[in-house]
């Protein structure tokens, strides 16, 4: 059978616009950052998002206010986090993952690898990718705290304040690390 009755079919189409433009307003509203990937806090609240406006399109136990205050719930939450994180060390450290140094100054280091539970071939694909050949044309590759690799290549270092926040990396080329 192609469908029950048109009664489901109707409500998604008489619903399914509604949740949909007010959840848009719902995310202008609370800013950029609410369908970002900034960190895994990020991900899980947009992927929420989803399930909650697929929720109130298919389910007819919930009604549309029900579903639209749990979305303003949720970027409301969002919205109170990143003002901590933005603000606050700590709460920075409770919600965001320190950026990992993977290679630091063309030396892979095997340890931080193995922490990260990455391979080496993993971190030389991500290095091949950048469009790099070999490890001696790096200054950094950084597992960041979205779960991405940056790689920054030594003719690109600058002065090196892109890395200054991720703890082990020495700015000092002359320290040998």
């Amino acid at each position: 059978m192609w469908y029950s009755s048109l009664d489901p079919i109707l409500r998604v189409l008489m619903v399914g616009p509604v949740a949909y433009l007010l959840a848009v307003v719902a995310i202008r509203i609370s800013g950029k950052r609410a369908l970002s990937k900034l960190n895994a806090f990020d991900l899980v609240v947009t992927v929420a998002l989803g399930s909650m406006l697929a929720t109130i399109l298919t389910s007819s136990d919930l009604a549309l206010a029900t579903g639209l205050t749990g979305i303003a719930l949720l970027l409301g939450l969002q919205v109170v986090v990143s003002l901590i994180t933005s603000r606050f060390v700590k709460g920075q450290t409770a919600v965001r993952a320190e950026p990992t140094l993977l290679v630091r100054r063309g030396e892979l280091l095997e340890e931080a690898v193995v922490s990260a539970r990455l391979t080496e071939a993993e971190v030389l694909q991500a290095i091949r990718a950048a469009g790099f050949g070999g490890l001696d044309q790096l200054a950094a590759v950084c597992l960041e705290s979205d779960g991405s690799l940056s790689v920054v290549g030594s003719d690109s270092l600058g002065d090196g304040t892109a890395l200054s926040t991720v703890g082990s990396w020495d700015s000092d080329p002359e320290s040998g690390r």
